[in-house]
Parts: structure tokens; sequence; C-alpha cells
């Protein structure tokens, strides 16, 4: 399998970033897209690495908010056959909110409704096509890192902690093992690679693509995670977006080698 960041914070020589991301993966003969980035950017930087978008198989939503999703429109606009994946609870809406704040930050609120007839709605461990997995959350308990960071979803209910119930690891099996993508990684690195684990026990993490959500964490808490990362045995890592440089930087000091930087552009091989 061959994947290409098409979005992601750092630009390339070739093509702009942005905050966001957006993932082209060709596995076997298929063809799939994770994300769609903070705008129509990823469809511009297609064109640039000569990627077709109106060829995807298959497209995946990582989570429901609006620097993974508010390309997804364009994505239909261009691509007429792909279903595209997303985890049911995407369906509320998601809030940043602090104190009498609040600001929405999920899906544009008009696209599930407008692609109801494109859009695949998911609840449990899914394979959509031979080999290509979607893996929801089964961490207890992650409610408290949705209010830590102030994070919420809007329920009938109101507003309450998200869960991240909305976001799932897109999964690849490969000869030697696993390849898992989780964009941003709310629910903690480790624990994905653990939950990942847990749904294939006979087979090893190689691999973990996507950002981790530290960009504003101490580094205390980087160096934490880092361990728990090592603890896991991965083989290596690939992350950018909402880790930051600097939290890279200390996941490298515990992590060398099996740290490497996401940026537009960038092609892995498994």
């Amino acid at each position: 399998m061959k994947a290409t960041i098409l979005v992601d914070n750092i630009s390339s020589e070739k093509a702009k970033g942005e905050w966001g991301l957006c993932i082209y993966i060709e596995y076997k003969d298929k063809k799939v897209l994770l994300d769609t980035g903070a705008s129509n950017l990823f469809l511009k930087n297609a064109s640039v690495y000569g990627i077709d978008i109106s060829d995807i198989d298959y497209a995946v939503l990582s989570h429901a908010h609006y620097d993974h999703a508010n390309g997804m429109e364009g994505f239909f606009g261009k691509n007429s056959k792909a279903k595209f994946y997303l985890q049911k609870s995407c369906c509320n809406p998601c809030y940043f909110k602090k104190l009498f704040f609040r600001h929405h930050i999920g899906i544009p609120k008009t696209v599930i409704p407008k692609f109801d007839n494109r859009i695949c709605l998911v609840e449990q461990d899914t394979q959509i096509s031979d080999g290509i997995w979607l893996i929801p959350h089964k961490t207890k308990g992650l409610e408290a890192i949705g209010k830590q960071e102030s994070m919420y979803v809007k329920t009938q209910n109101g507003l309450i902690p998200d869960d991240f119930s909305h976001e799932q690891s897109l999964v690849f099996e490969v000869e030697d093992g696993l390849v898992v993508f989780n964009s941003c990684s709310h629910g903690g690195a480790a624990n994905i690679i653990k939950e990942v684990q847990e749904s294939f026990p006979e087979r090893k993490v190689k691999a973990l693509i996507g950002g981790f959500h530290i960009f504003k964490k101490s580094r205390k808490e980087v160096l934490e995670l880092a361990r728990k990362i090592q603890d896991t045995g991965i083989e290596v890592i690939y992350t950018g977006h909402c880790t930051g440089e600097k939290s890279f930087h200390v996941l490298e000091e515990v992590l060398g080698e099996q740290a490497k930087q996401l940026k537009v552009g960038l092609t892995m091989e498994f």
C-alpha cells in the first residue's frame, strides 16, 4: 500500500498546506480518501500530485471536526461513485465551549442531509473492503478528555463533554501487520494502538499515522505519551497536523527514528 499526504499544516515546494488533514491511499486495487481538510485545497493538491479524485472508491471521515470535513461537499462534486463512511454519532454537532463562549467546530451543518444518499453511517468494527476496516473507540471514560479540551457535542440533553464516539481509525491489513490511520487521535494515540490490537489479536500494529492533538500539551505530558507509545511495541509513527512542531520534537527524544514528520506531498509505503 501507498499513502500520500494531500493536506497537512506543513506545505511542500509544490503544494500549499493548511490547518487540516487529507490522505490519499492506494491499497491493492482500491483507492481511499481519508478526510478532506479544512477547505477544497485538497482538490488542488490532488491535481498537483496527479491524483484523480473522481477515481476514489471509498472515502472516510476520521471524526466530525471542520478541519477534516469542510471539503466534503467539494469531494461529492468531483466524485460520483464513492460512499463516504462516518461514525453515526457524527450527526451530533461538535462545539468548542468555554464558560459562556460557544463555537461550532463540526461538519458543515448542511452536508449530511444534502448527501445522505452517499453517506454511510457505521457504529462498530466495520469491514468496507477486503483488508480495510473502520474501528471506533472502545476505551471508556474518554469524555474526561473532551471536558479537559473544552470540546462538547450537542444532544437531545444539551451540550455534553465529547467522548469522541464520532472518531474512528482506518485500518489496513498488510503482509507483516496493520497500518492504522487516525487523523487527530483525540482518544489518545496509545489507546488507539491498543484498541486496534484488541480488534485484531493475531496481528501486530506496525504503524500509526495521523495527528495526536498534543500541540498545546506540556513537555511532561508529551513525554508520558511518547513512553506509552513506545511500550506498545509499534514500529513507526508518522505524525503532524495537530501534533505541533514543538511536541513532535519531544516525541523524537523518546522515539528517535521511529517518529516521522508528516507534510504535504509525503509518500509512505508499507
